[in-house]
């Protein structure tokens, strides 16, 4: 009993210690301070006082996130987000999101809904390191006006009640794996001739066959950690630097929500392995051709091992947004470390016919100044 209340002792002066040192309020004016990406550090919006983040170390002194080992992820894996945390459930879209207990939360970041409901926390894993927010709420909002302005069949009326005021800065999830790489490999290659009968000539393949080994290494292959997200918005904003990181600090998250990954290390390293053996076997095929001074290359068998595979697990920020026109729900996301915009907008018929119209005119016409 003595050596569980002394635990308990240290547990909470060490959590007392954690919520001084992540406290959050403005040493000027009393007021909550948030992340300011423009600084890199926290700000008061009341009285405009600017905090600088310490950066934070790992054990070897580095500050950016350690790859950890993969195999033994589960008894190392660290749930310290450093201050109280709680979940947040959207009921209309189901997208579970981590925020600082002190903050309120009432608006979903991904579909504006304002049906969510807070549930105690769950045990999950802390993320190793962040990549902060580089671009502010207004430059987002800027961003995301031209690029909706640039969008030829958007109606004008969708275009007016897309408003920037409805960004809201998220992390995203992500996990990064390194893997040393051996494939044993067989397949075909072949080399082109031109074969001449009569007055006729054709391409001819001749085929040989071809095997051998390659070993290549794979350093921060990105997987995202969540399933909650348009996969195409998500593909059109990357890509993410994820070396650009820093050792995980609740500050950086400070005025921003996190999601909670929603697809695990394992899966995600299953999701890894398949973009890594998509681009061995371009790598193998670009090797095969350019050793045998080859054109093509044919039944390519692969088998892949892998060895002193590592893992980071990241936050990403993202902006995003939504709107509602006629009914449906439209969502964007700028990249929030290198300002790209990705989104989904409402097409105007009236302007997809006029432009199909325009274009047969203009074949119209080239045809017959090409006849004359």
């Amino acid at each position: 009993m003595a050596e569980a209340k002394d635990y308990e002792e240290v547990m909470n002066a060490e959590k007392a210690k954690t919520m001084a040192e992540t406290d959050k309020k403005c040493p000027r004016c009393g007021g909550t301070m948030d992340f300011d990406p423009a600084s890199g550090g926290l700000h008061c919006p009341y009285c405009d006082f600017t905090k600088e983040i310490e950066a934070a170390r790992d054990e070897e002194g580095n500050e950016s996130a350690a790859e950890l080992d993969f195999e033994t992820a589960e008894q190392t894996g660290n749930c310290d987000w450093g201050v109280a945390q709680k979940t947040v459930t959207c009921k209309n879209c189901g997208a579970v999101s981590v925020y600082d207990a002190l903050e309120v939360a009432n608006v979903c970041p991904y579909c504006g809904s304002n049906q969510v409901m807070e549930a105690n926390d769950i045990n999950t894993l802390a993320p190793g390191g962040v990549v902060p927010f580089k671009i502010s709420s207004d430059n987002a909002g800027a961003l995301f006006t031209g690029w909706i302005k640039r969008k030829l069949f958007c109606p004008s009326k969708a275009k007016q009640s897309a408003k920037a005021e409805s960004f809201q800065g998220v992390y995203l999830p992500y996990w990064t794996f390194d893997s040393d790489t051996t494939t044993s490999y067989s397949g075909d290659f072949g080399r082109d001739r031109k074969v001449k009968k009569g007055n006729e000539e054709r391409i001819v393949t001749d085929w040989y066959p071809t095997s051998g080994v390659y070993r290549h290494f794979f350093d921060d292959e990105l997987v995202c950690g969540s399933n909650r997200l348009d996969e195409g918005i998500l593909n059109a904003i990357l890509p993410f630097d994820g070396k650009d990181n820093k050792v995980y600090k609740p500050e950086y998250l400070a005025g921003f929500s996190a999601e909670r990954y929603s697809v695990g290390l394992k899966d995600s390293w299953e999701k890894a392995k398949n973009l890594i053996s998509a681009k061995i076997r371009g790598l193998i095929s670009d090797k095969i051709i350019s050793e045998n001074r080859a054109d093509r290359v044919r039944n390519l068998s692969l088998r892949t091992s892998y060895s002193n595979i590592k893992y980071k697990y990241l936050l990403m920020p993202v902006w995003i947004s939504s709107f509602t026109y006629k009914g449906k729900i439209y969502q964007f996301m700028v990249n929030g470390q290198s300002g790209k915009v990705g989104g989904k907008s409402p097409i105007s018929a009236l302007r997809v016919l006029l432009a199909i119209l325009i274009a047969i005119v203009i074949i119209v016409l080239l045809y017959y100044a090409m006849g004359e």
